[in-house]
């Protein structure tokens, strides 16, 4: 039995969204966007709706701040290891990007709310061996890059959040997209 399988029967939602607070330890959030999407999923969880959250994984986080001696802002990677949060799926699909095939593989995070109900969320990661080496860092960060790394991301979120969720037997009715990123 798959640790996705408890949700796939009963989930009719789909919330996409670029980013997502899910905890401080997972950065995969820049700011008001990401904490909206969070406090969603929390309350989704609070009240057991059936729902699935999709995102990417950020393994790099959006950013990490620092100031040096002189005043200036300087911008780190904010890592983490999505192994140490959630759970690998089995499934995985490719979509075509600058005609390269690009497969991804979802992560299973489960929300758990205090009185015990919880929502599935799927964390896009395309860091895979199967991947062209410039592929594999689409999902790396958040927001990094220029406009076409951002359009690739944009690509993995909507059209492969789409497919993975088809692949993993969600029957999803309804379709949220938290701004228009994953469209």
């Amino acid at each position: 039995m798959s640790p996705i399988d408890p949700f796939v029967a009963r989930t009719r939602v789909a919330y996409f969204s670029m980013e997502l607070a899910l905890r401080p330890e997972m950065p995969t959030y820049s700011g008001g966007l990401g904490m909206l999407a969070g406090d969603t999923a929390r309350s989704s969880a609070d009240l057991d709706l059936p729902i699935v959250f999709v995102s990417l994984a950020s393994r790099q986080g959006y950013l990490r701040q620092e100031i040096d001696a002189d005043g200036r802002q300087i911008d780190h990677a904010d890592p983490w290891e999505p192994a140490d949060w959630a759970t690998p799926l089995g499934a995985m699909v490719a979509i075509a990007i600058e005609g390269r095939q690009v497969w991804i593989r979802p992560w299973l995070y489960v929300l758990i709310c205090p009185i015990g109900h919880s929502v599935p969320v799927l964390l896009l990661d395309t860091q895979l061996g199967q991947n062209d080496p410039a592929d594999r860092a689409i999902t790396d960060r958040l927001y990094g890059g220029d406009a076409a790394y951002r359009l690739k991301q944009e690509i993995v979120l909507g059209i492969g959040g789409e497919r993975l969720l088809h692949a993993l037997g969600f029957e999803v009715e309804t379709y949220h997209l938290n701004e228009g990123h994953a469209a």
